[in-house]
């Protein structure tokens, strides 16, 4: 059903699917306002994938701001502790076009946090017997030791930022976005390193 305006019934979807509240939910949120004011300047357009893409990215921004915190104490960007995270995950040595792959960073962007953190006494590279062109970097017990103090940090904030939500929701949850960003990764282009 559709408001005489033109827009949609309350508790109607512009595509015409009726939303349903979610139980819990907040009635308000910052992208709720954005999406009622765009809706407003433009009453024509199909405003219903900022309802989520919206609430993504600000989620996205808040935790990212609030999960910088102890890095920025220990003097370190996101970028730089994403090379550190990928070297310790994986357990063994990359080259910095692996590193590159793994934190979606680009060659040159990868080779200028390198140097910074090997400044830092935080990787080593080590050159490849066979190719003088190739690099192995690895972590030293320095850097080993600083990302081990703090994910312990950044996972207790992701658990309490998740409390709200029981283990059946949380489940639907990561399938959910699982789904979504199978779809970007498997799509050319989407997924393009930021550097």
């Amino acid at each position: 059903m559709t408001a005489h305006n033109g827009r949609p019934a309350p508790g109607e979807a512009a595509g015409g699917r009726t939303s349903q509240p979610v139980p819990g939910a907040a009635r308000d949120d910052t992208v709720a306002g954005v999406v009622r004011q765009w809706r407003a300047v433009h009453p024509d357009l199909d405003t219903d994938p900022m309802e989520i893409i919206g609430r993504i990215n600000r989620c996205a921004a808040l935790l990212q701001q609030a999960e910088d915190a102890p890095l920025r104490r220990a003097g370190l960007s996101r970028a730089e502790f994403d090379l550190l995270g990928a070297l310790r995950r994986t357990g063994h040595e990359l080259t910095p076009s692996e590193l590159a792959r793994e934190t979606f960073s680009s060659g040159a962007a990868v080779t200028k946090r390198l140097k910074q953190l090997t400044e830092r006494g935080l990787v080593e590279r080590r050159g490849d017997t066979r190719d003088r062109r190739v690099a192995h970097v690895h972590l030293t017990d320095a850097g080993r030791d600083l990302v081990d103090g703090i994910l312990p940090e950044q996972l207790a904030y992701e658990r309490t930022v998740l409390a709200g939500l029981d283990g059946e929701r949380q489940g639907e949850l990561a399938g959910l976005l699982c789904m979504l960003l199978g779809r970007l990764e498997g799509r050319q282009g989407l997924a393009r390193p930021t550097g």
